[in-house]
């Protein structure tokens, strides 16, 4: 038996959830749900490799990032959002 599920309500663009459903119609996930929870999954294991990487950076070039220097990686890559 599977583990249980928690419900969870998200909002996203209507564009993405048109093109999410046409994935689903055409592709091995069965539901917004699962392909919500397959794309997280992705994600969490990208966070993961990213943190490797950046660890990797950091030893290859001297230590860690200032929380100035931290703080605009992250404004670069949030798309220059705070």
């Amino acid at each position: 038996m599977g583990r249980q599920k928690v419900r969870v309500t998200v909002t996203i663009d209507p564009d993405v959830l048109t093109q999410v459903k046409s994935s689903i119609k055409s592709g091995p996930l069965r539901s917004v749900s699962a392909y919500v929870e397959f794309a997280v999954k992705n994600q969490l294991v990208e966070d993961v490799n990213y943190e490797a990487m950046l660890a990797e950076m950091l030893e290859a070039t001297g230590g860690p990032l200032t929380d100035e220097e931290r703080a605009e990686a992250r404004r670069i890559l949030n798309g220059g959002a705070p």
